[in-house]
Order: structure tokens, then C-alpha cells, then sequence
């Protein structure tokens, strides 16, 4: 069952197999539940939302809402992207790409094993990189984060955030030049 794609696992769910959707759930949980933390910036919030991402996908399945044009984690991640976007809105607050003592983005990214002085200039670099995307404008700040960390592709980016894939392409494009200059303007040196 692990080998069905996502379509024939709904089908299954919608079906009666509870373990259908227990596979699907597995498939796509880290990504949505990291885009998720990404943008409130709060376990507690982000486990909140990530299971009421899954109670309104369920909901919809039963009801026989969902169609089977787009791709399932592409509907889920708008699904997780429109339920931030409305804490945002309850709480009024900017969304900030800063670790926490519970949570770096960077320690859930594979990487090889460096020796002790290479780790730490990894995380020096890092630390740099995401000091220069939280001075970002929301805007170019929310793609980037999409784009690198959610490893969405600027059509997915765009379908998100209800923006064209130019638009989406521009914001990125901008980030970058916006990063240049910080760097510039601060010395920084990323090795």
C-alpha cells in the first residue's frame, strides 16, 4: 500500500481503510508541518494548525469535496498556507525565520558529517544567511522561506500564494538582490 500514489490512497481512505490515510499522512507531514512552524514561529501554534489542516482535509474527503485535478500536497500546503495566513491575521503579527532552542530548520536538513570546525562554520553561515532573510520585506521573505526551506517550486509558490508564477519569480528575484546588498552593507562574509 506504501507504493500507491496519493490519489489511489484517498480513493482507499474514502474506501474505509483508515490506514490508507495514516500512509498519506506519514508521506507529507513533514513538509507541511515545517512550513507551517516556518511561518508562526511556535510549536504549540504550528501543532494547532497542523491538526486542523488534517481535520479539514478529512472533513472535505468524506464530503466528497476533493477533486483529483491538482496534487494532494500541493492542496494540503494551501490548505496550511491559508490557515497561517489567518493566525497571522487574528494575532497581527510578522512572521520572524530565527531558531529556537526547540527548533532549527537547519538541523532537519541532511547534510554530511563535518568535522567539529567545519560544523561550526556551517552554523556560523547558517545563522548569517537567516539574519539576512528575516530583514527581508514579508513578501520576499515568505518565498524565499517556500522556496528553500519548504523546497516548493515557484508554480507551487505562486498556487500558494495566490500570485502569479512571475510575481513569485520577481519576489525571489528581488530577495536575492535585496540580500546582496545587506551583505554589502554589512560587511558579511558567508563562507
Amino acid at each position: 500500500m506504501r507504493q500507491l500514489e496519493d490519489k489511489a490512497l484517498i480513493e482507499a481512505y474514502l474506501g474505509g481503510s483508515d490506514k490508507a490515510f495514516e500512509i498519506l499522512l506519514t508521506r507529507h507531514k513533514d513538509k507541511i508541518y515545517t512550513s507551517i512552524y516556518l511561518f508562526v514561529k511556535d510549536h504549540s501554534v504550528a501543532d494547532d494548525i497542523f491538526q486542523d489542516v488534517f481535520i479539514k482535509i478529512v472533513d472535505t474527503l468524506r464530503k466528497g469535496r476533493y477533486n483529483h485535478e491538482g496534487k494532494f500536497v500541493q492542496w494540503a500546503m494551501r490548505i496550511a498556507y491559508n490557515m497561517c495566513v489567518d493566525q497571522f491575521r487574528r494575532n497581527k503579527r510578522r512572521t520572524k525565520v530565527k531558531p529556537t532552542d526547540d527548533f532549527d530548520i537547519f538541523d532537519v536538513l541532511e547534510s554530511s558529517d563535518d568535522n567539529m570546525e567545519q560544523a561550526m562554520m556551517k552554523d556560523q553561515t547558517y545563522s548569517k544567511v537567516r539574519d539576512l532573510v528575516d530583514m527581508l520585506p514579508e513578501e520576499q521573505r515568505e518565498v524565499v522561506i517556500l522556496r528553500h526551506y519548504a523546497d516548493m517550486s515557484f508554480k507551487e509558490i505562486a498556487q500558494l500564494t495566490s500570485v502569479s508564477i512571475n510575481t513569485a519569480l520577481g519576489r525571489m528575484r528581488y530577495a536575492l538582490i535585496n540580500m546582496r546588498k545587506l551583505i554589502e552593507e554589512k560587511n558579511v562574509v558567508l563562507r
